[in-house]
């Protein structure tokens, strides 16, 4: 049984494509950049932005943390709010503190967004930690993030912590920690993308990954 359940925010809790995408939008727009349709930044979400800055639009460090401070600007303000639960999200959560599971958040996005929208969206009371990146730029990647995460929770046996996630990032640094990740394919990655990253499960939608989190461990591997 997994008792321990991190889970990623962005594309996993909650459907924040069009807050993130318009703040990066911000963001390449401070160094020149333009990009007239935010939703063609969708496959931004999720990994740390500085990095997409400078390896995929080929900004220096420097141009990458303005345009970061921009982007977070941008969102602490506005889109912070244009975000909302997947459906059905908040009953699995509801169910899976009911048996008896502790519930953490690992996301790349900085932890005192994160923090907010668990305020927003009333769901404090589920998580025992809710971690991220910070803003001064420490716990860039997902493995510092989880790991700071499991340091929290008492450094629990990872044989009982799962990690759930929609891209690669997770898998990538669910496995740097010797843990397993589930997959979710109604965020922002693909089949393909998790299955690379070798994702030990992967499922279609939030009903799929209930009945594996409160079922039969012995299916781990059987898709959903």
């Amino acid at each position: 049984m997994k008792r321990y359940i991190l889970f990623d925010l962005d594309g996993t809790l909650a459907d924040s494509m069009v807050g993130v995408t318009k703040a990066i939008q911000q963001g390449l727009h401070s160094q020149g950049i333009e990009v007239a349709d935010y939703r063609d930044l969708r496959a931004l979400v999720g990994p740390p932005s500085q990095e997409a800055y400078v390896h995929q639009y080929g900004m220096t460090a420097a141009q990458a943390k303005e345009a970061h401070r921009v982007q977070a600007a941008y969102y602490a303000q506005t889109g912070l709010f244009e975000n909302e639960p997947y459906p059905g999200m908040e009953t699995l959560l509801k169910n899976l503190r009911q048996a008896g599971r502790r519930l953490a958040v690992a996301t790349s996005k900085p932890r005192v967004f994160a923090e907010r929208i668990m305020e927003y969206f009333s769901w404090t009371d589920y998580f025992e930690v809710v971690m991220g990146s910070e803003l001064d730029g420490r716990r860039q990647k997902k493995a510092e993030v989880i790991e700071e995460v499991l340091h929290r929770l008492g450094n629990p046996p990872t044989e009982q912590v799962v990690m759930i996630g929609d891209r690669e990032y997770d898998v990538i640094g669910a496995h740097k920690l010797a843990m397993d990740c589930i997959g979710v394919l109604y965020g922002y990655g693909s089949r393909e993308e998790l299955e690379r990253a070798g994702a030990e499960l992967i499922v279609q939608n939030i009903a799929a990954l209930e009945r594996f989190l409160l079922g039969d461990d012995d299916q781990r591997r059987t898709d959903y």
